[in-house]
């Protein structure tokens, strides 16, 4: 059997996402070994509080042995079957349920692999919707700044952090971006009311520039996550809405991130921000991480639309060889049985607003910057030099949070000066006020470290 150290140097063999290929055979990551409800342990036995849910998505806690055991029976009834000619019950059964939890008439499901995949093909579903409306031109697609919503090659197009952007190729015709909606960003002299006037004039702008005949869809993550855990200002999507029913473009909602509880609902959409989308992809707290899977739920009016139109035939030529797979179905099913019986959405109601409470108090730190976020999302921004745009030294800042913090039992998902949290549902106001103690001490000592060496003074010692 092979030591850690062996490990960790096959592990420098192979590439993470987002790695640096000018670094790899270097790093040194720690290698987690077991999980149990919100805490994960390293190889050396070191019990860390995994705040980042993996990255949002392990909802339901780790080690979930009836989770085991429903992956088991189905691996031992049925490992795989063909999803271009045959179907199973699991994928069945998860389709209908997914369908009654979702919003308005979303009851039509299809299944891929991941978020990544589930943007892409609501996307490629979405312009195989116009064409089949003889609107050919009726293709491009309209996100936000900030935004992320995958990794391939039209999702990646589609996010809107621009740091990811580097040394990679994007389309970028077919896809237009406007301003975020973060209220970090409206003037001291505007009111919220103007600021979201001019949030949604962002959208109602570009829609002007690129052509209403051209616009197809306008895709938007309920609170962006990895963009910095963004919250729109209220009335923002319902806004939104109405202007794409207003230029027949489609609606599509991005809950790879706030779906299945993170918002305290199984769906944010409709529940926490008013609105009915056509299309909702989601992934991540589907099976809560356990086993990949993605889908986008589409509504019936377009469904009914294609039919019409259709005659004979109306092929979506898009799936996966694990589109629907039995065994990430069962995972699925049992994963929505776990929070439904032990009324986590409910739980996460009443330890989000908690959560947000408590993360508002790290404010009175000199560094932090801001402290924002909605039900179990919360996200703390450091600054050394207000209004600077030093990256090298945000990422330092980031860092040392984040080694601080994992030093003490927390693991922070650092976003170079923000750290960002999303527990899973079965953290307890205990384990809250445990996690917001530790990572006030983390922001406290990189604070001080940074003062040692000079990287930041106090405003009441600076010259």
């Amino acid at each position: 059997m092979s030591t850690s150290a062996e490990l960790k140097q096959r592990d420098n063999q192979f590439i993470h996402p987002w790695d640096d290929m000018v670094k790899i055979g270097g790093h040194q990551r720690t290698l987690l070994d077991k999980g149990d409800g919100i805490y994960v342990y390293d190889d050396e036995g070191n019990r860390l509080i995994d705040a980042p849910a993996g990255m949002w998505c392990v909802n339901i806690g780790h080690g979930r042995e009836e989770m085991a055991q429903a992956v088991y029976d189905q691996i031992m009834a049925l490992t795989y079957v063909s999803p271009w000619s045959m179907t199973t019950g699991p994928a069945a059964e998860f389709a209908s349920l997914l369908a009654e939890q979702s919003p308005g008439d979303l009851n039509h499901v299809f299944f891929t692999t991941g978020g990544s995949t589930a943007v892409d093909s609501a996307l490629r579903f979405v312009h195989f919707y116009n064409n089949m409306r003889d609107m050919p031109s009726k293709k491009h697609i309209i996100s936000q700044k900030r935004g992320y919503h995958g990794s391939t090659y039209l999702s990646g197009s589609v996010s809107g952090k621009e740091r990811d952007k580097g040394n990679l190729h994007f389309e970028e015709n077919l896809v237009h971006h406007i301003d975020a909606p973060h209220p970090l960003l409206k003037p001291a002299a505007m009111s919220d009311a103007e600021f979201l006037d001019a949030c949604v004039a962002n959208l109602e702008n570009m829609i002007e520039r690129v052509g209403s005949d051209n616009c197809a869809v306008f895709v938007a993550e309920p609170v962006l996550a990895s963009g910095g855990l963004i919250v729109p200002p209220e009335g923002y999507h319902q806004r939104c809405l109405e202007v794409c029913r207003k230029h027949d473009m489609l609606y599509l909602s991005d809950e790879v991130v706030t779906a299945f509880g993170r918002l305290g609902h199984c769906f944010a959409s409709e529940a926490v921000f008013g609105i009915t989308p056509d299309i909702i992809t989601t992934a991540k707290g589907l099976t809560s991480g356990y086993i990949p899977m993605g889908a986008f739920l589409v509504s019936d009016r377009l469904l009914r639309e294609i039919k019409e139109r259709g005659g004979d035939s109306a092929v979506f030529s898009n799936g996966f060889t694990y589109s629907g797979h039995p065994v990430a179905a069962a995972a699925g099913i049992k994963n929505l049985e776990i929070m439904q019986r032990e009324k986590l959405f409910e739980q996460a109601r009443e330890t989000g607003p908690y959560l947000q409470q408590q993360m508002q108090k790290l404010r009175d730190i000199p560094i932090v910057n801001d402290v924002r976020g909605l039900g179990l999302m919360s996200c703390v921004e450091c600054e050394l030099k207000q209004g600077s745009d030093d990256l090298a030294l945000d990422y330092e800042l980031g860092n040392r949070i984040d080694e601080h913090c994992q030093e003490m039992g927390l693991i922070v998902r650092p976003m170079i000066n923000m750290c960002v949290l999303s527990p899973p549902l079965t953290i307890s106001k205990e384990q809250i006020d445990e996690v917001v103690g530790i990572l006030r001490k983390g922001i406290e000592l990189a604070m001080q470290d940074c003062i040692d060496e000079g990287l930041w003074v106090p405003e009441k010692q600076a010259v």
